[in-house]
């Protein structure tokens, strides 16, 4: 029986480093990845408010895209299978000969998988067998104004007067315009692009704020962090993740939150951060995307 999501084991765990006194700077992690293993993190509070608002147009199947390796794929089937809701992924590219381990998982969970071209993928086509269907569209990521406003509540589980600066690794932003949504006029909001070039992504997570958000909050998304590009790691990355978890016994991803704690250290090592800030890094989960390493590479 898939176990419920638990909020409880949320906690903020402070980070104790000699470049933070250094700095004068304070950091601490906001651990959303130990809410649950397959719907860690963001994933359940962008998915949270759209599960709820399917249920009450009374649809029957969520129906959501997503890649081979998607946390969010994996993640919408384990809420769902919570939920007890049905579940369509639509995965982007060719049915695979051998398949990742989020598809074999997301299959016991009871996911169905439709497998569509890259090219019907990128323009979002719905395949023709779901037309009879009475199903819930979530998108990729949970992008959308339902996923801001859900995502919102993630400062909920944190003191956010006590910071001046919300920092988190960002894919579609989703998640920093929740953030940016919760935050004060007084706090900024940092997010760390993990995709290379993604020029769209500034004016994604402008179009989920209002015109008064995008006039008063303080934001900006930096891009010098990608490592080469959505899930493309480097020797310097995974060397730095084994290094933060031996300081910090807080483990990361490859993905989203290795690039995240390498941006907010290489800047607080720059100045970026005046003195006197006090940070509060979102931990996102997404440890499942670890799998894809070969065993050994990392330490935890």
């Amino acid at each position: 029986m898939m176990q419920d999501i638990n909020l409880n084991n949320i906690s903020v765990d402070h980070l104790s480093l000699p470049l933070l006194t250094e700095k004068k700077v304070t950091a601490s992690v906001l651990r959303l990845d130990k809410i649950h293993p397959l719907v860690s993190g963001n994933k359940w509070f962008k998915l949270r408010f759209y599960l709820q608002e399917a249920k009450k147009q009374k649809k029957k199947t969520i129906v959501t895209f997503g890649g081979a390796w998607s946390n969010h794929i994996l993640a919408t089937a384990a809420a769902s299978s919570i939920e007890n809701i049905n579940c369509i992924g639509i995965i982007r590219g060719e049915e695979p000969a051998n398949p990742s381990p989020v598809l074999i998982k997301v299959k016991e969970l009871g996911m169905q998988l439709i497998f569509i071209s890259r090219e019907d993928y990128s323009l979002r086509k719905i395949p023709v067998q779901l037309n009879d269907i009475k199903h819930y569209i979530v998108n990729e990521g949970g992008y959308g104004q339902t996923g801001a406003d859900a995502a919102a509540t993630i400062l909920n589980y944190c003191k956010k007067e006590n910071y001046t600066h919300f920092c988190c690794a960002v894919g579609t932003g989703t998640m920093m315009a929740g953030l940016i949504k919760s935050s004060s006029p007084l706090q900024e909001i940092i997010g760390i692009s993990v995709l290379k070039n993604n020029t769209e992504l500034d004016g994604n997570v402008k179009s989920l704020l209002t015109n008064a958000e995008k006039k008063d909050k303080k934001f900006q998304v930096i891009h010098d962090y990608h490592f080469g590009g959505y899930a493309k790691h480097t020797r310097v990355l995974i060397e730095f993740m084994n290094e933060f978890f031996r300081l910090t016994q807080i483990p990361a991803d490859f993905v989203y939150t290795g690039k995240l704690f390498f941006a907010v250290t290489q800047l607080i090592n720059e100045n970026f951060f005046y003195p006197g800030s006090r940070l509060l890094l979102i931990h996102s989960g997404g440890l499942q995307g670890n799998s894809s390493l070969r065993n050994g590479t990392l330490i935890f």
